[in-house]
């Protein structure tokens, strides 16, 4: 196993510098479910939730939040980011959350993918409480990330 890159020769947990890292394109896509009671998905696919359009607000939830991973993940860089799409898919037993990030950077965004898929799931979880207070939030994976001196990476 490799060593643990937040923690310093002392084992104290610090902030990577990656300072002299060559900025090179990266992206990283991440997903996750939330599973919900029949009628809160119908009410939810239907446009019905009290709360208002469940699946837009998830995804303009989850694109915001992207954006402030750093302010909320303790050791995370700011990074300028060129892209965060959000996909918000309904099954048969619940949604799928598809997060995309990109930038031009010194390090990854893997980070800003996952804490994107994250919170539009939270935010489905806020908005249809109401009609099932079980739903159950699972899966939260990165799927595949590029760029960088790791190169490629895709989830098995």
């Amino acid at each position: 196993m490799s060593r643990l890159t937040h923690l310093d020769a002392s084992g104290a947990a610090h902030m990577v510098d990656v300072g002299g890292k060559t900025p090179t394109q990266r992206d990283a896509t991440a997903s996750g479910r939330i599973r919900i009671a029949a009628d809160a998905l119908a009410a939810i696919r239907d446009g019905l939730a009290k709360k208002g359009d469940v699946i837009a607000v998830a995804r303009i939830a989850g694109i915001m939040a992207a954006k402030k991973t750093a302010e909320l993940i303790p050791l995370c860089h700011p990074l300028p980011l060129t892209k965060v799409t959000l996909d918000l898919e309904i099954g048969d037993d619940g949604i799928t959350a598809t997060a995309t990030a990109a930038t031009d950077g010194k390090t990854g965004v893997e980070m800003e993918a996952l804490t994107a898929v994250s919170t539009a799931l939270l935010t489905v979880y806020d908005m249809a409480k109401a009609m099932d207070r079980g739903m159950t939030i699972e899966n939260i994976r990165l799927l595949a990330k590029s760029g960088g001196a790791s190169g490629d990476w895709h989830a098995a």
